[in-house]
């Protein structure tokens, strides 16, 4: 059974922030190692319909959209990869065929692919629930949102959620106008405290950057059938510990024709960001963040 060690993580997340950008390529090896060792699934959510996208594209699904020649998907696909982790699982539903003849088992990427096919839409939490049978030998997993792209340290991820000790994590992003987006409360103590639906309030904000990790009882509070993380999960579990963890790489999700449209311009900023080592530091974006879609 995979578990990954709590003190061992927290000792390397210590002696990450020590080692500073002079040892950036050693310090790269040791992370994909580590990671190997945890062996942490990571479930990528592709099953949406994409009614928004589909004026442009009416014959796939939004994950294979392509930014560039690369089908958004597979940048998040060579993003795991880059950081250690093998072992994916793609939710499907929407277009699954086609999902499933571009990926095959991942031994093209180096990477153990399964899938979970949907037969009816089950949201973002039904998803995840349907997808347990693929978990079994896991006590903690990573879920990424099959549209949007969030620059980060995965390593340093995992070990924020394990130093913290809640049931879930979440990836958070800070923006200068916060209008346009649902908004995340965070205490002091970067536990989240509540959310907000859009408002349209023009003020700075936190959102859902759309990256988590769960411990494995998380399951437990998903009912079968569909249901959203967003609306019915998270806001039942806040009492039981989800904790932010504040990003500012480089953001970007594809659920509007405009935001798809915006990606292609960021298309070897999103290439870059998918195959590079994370950065030790911060690089602020702030002109390149658009909203999640549930």
């Amino acid at each position: 059974m995979a578990f990954f060690n709590d003190g061992i993580c927290q000792l390397q997340c210590l002696q990450s922030r020590a080692m500073g950008t002079s040892n950036l390529n050693t310090e790269t090896k040791n992370a994909r190692i580590d990671m190997a060792e945890a062996n942490i699934p990571a479930i990528l959510l592709a099953g949406g319909k994409g009614t928004r996208l589909q004026a442009v594209l009416a014959s796939k699904p939004k994950p294979l959209a392509l930014v560039g020649n690369i089908p958004f998907l597979e940048l998040l696909v060579m993003q795991l990869r880059s950081q250690g982790i093998r072992r994916m699982i793609m939710s499907t539903g929407h277009f699954a065929d086609q999902i499933e003849e571009a990926f095959g088992d991942g031994r093209r990427w180096n990477a153990d692919i399964q899938y979970s096919r949907e037969s009816q839409p089950l949201g973002t939490a039904g998803a995840v629930k349907f997808a347990e049978r693929h978990l079994e030998q896991s006590s903690d997993f990573l879920v990424i949102n099959g549209d949007s792209f969030m620059e980060m340290d995965l390593r340093e991820f995992v070990c924020f959620h394990h130093q913290h000790r809640g049931l879930a994590s979440m990836a958070v992003r800070a923006v200068t106008d916060a209008a346009r987006y649902g908004t995340v409360h965070v205490d002091g103590f970067n536990r989240i405290s509540g959310f907000n639906e859009k408002t349209g309030n023009t003020s700075p904000g936190i959102i859902n950057a759309g990256v988590y990790m769960f411990r494995r009882p998380v399951l437990e509070s998903i009912p079968q059938g569909p249901s959203s993380l967003e609306k019915d999960v998270f806001p039942r579990l806040l009492m039981q510990g989800i904790y932010a963890s504040e990003q500012d790489g480089l953001f970007i999700d594809i659920g509007t024709p405009e935001d798809y449209t915006r990606a292609q311009g960021l298309c070897q900023e999103l290439y870059q960001a998918a195959i590079a080592a994370p950065q030790l530091g911060s690089r602020k974006r702030s002109g390149s963040v658009t909203q999640p879609h549930d």
